[in-house]
Parts: structure tokens; C-alpha cells; sequence
């Protein structure tokens, strides 16, 4: 019995780093359409053409992200807001925007 619990919690615990994986692709992905939307002006276009492709739309399954258009009008907009997703994940970042937020609030 022990056996198929240990079983089962590995490959769970593999299916997690898989999706891990695959949304370091996505990320990726993201920060390419980034540069060429800085450097040629049309990062929106690429990340949409990605995200609508065969590959693009296997790999935002395989990550947990259902490809549909709602996704993609999502990348879009993060793509057209120029900022690379390491500095839109860090900390710095969530609190400028929180404080961005309160400010406009008040």
C-alpha cells in the first residue's frame, strides 16, 4: 500500500516540475516578444502568432494555462506593457504597483 502512495506522490511531484518547466518556456517566450517589440515593434504580433500556433498552445497546456483567446489577448497586453517578467514578478516591483494602486485610490 505504502508503495502506491510513494508512486503516486512521485508522480505528482514530477507532473508539478513539468509544469514548472513549461511556464519557464512560456516566460521565456514572453521576454523574446518583449525584445522585439523594443527592437522591431512587434512583440504583441509574435507572442500572438506563438500563442495561437500548434506548439504555442501544447506548450501553455503542458504549463496549466488553457490557450484560449482570452490567454492570448492576455500576452498581448503584458507584451505591449514592455516590462521583462523577471522585474514583473519581483517583489520591488508588486509593491511599486500596489503603492501605484493606493495612490490613484486615494
Amino acid at each position: 500500500m505504502t508503495d502506491l502512495v510513494d508512486g503516486t506522490a512521485f508522480n505528482f511531484e514530477q507532473g508539478a516540475r513539468a509544469r514548472k518547466l513549461f511556464a519557464a518556456v512560456v516566460l521565456a517566450a514572453l521576454d523574446d516578444a518583449i525584445a522585439d517589440d523594443k527592437k522591431f515593434g512587434n512583440g504583441p504580433e509574435q507572442i500572438a502568432r506563438w500563442a495561437r500556433s500548434r506548439d504555442g498552445r501544447e506548450v501553455l497546456s503542458c504549463a496549466g494555462i488553457d490557450p484560449n483567446e482570452r490567454v492570448v489577448k492576455g500576452l498581448m497586453d503584458f507584451v505591449s506593457k514592455g516590462v521583462r517578467t523577471s522585474v514583473a514578478l519581483s517583489r520591488e516591483e508588486a509593491e511599486r504597483r500596489h503603492a501605484a494602486e493606493q495612490a490613484e485610490a486615494a
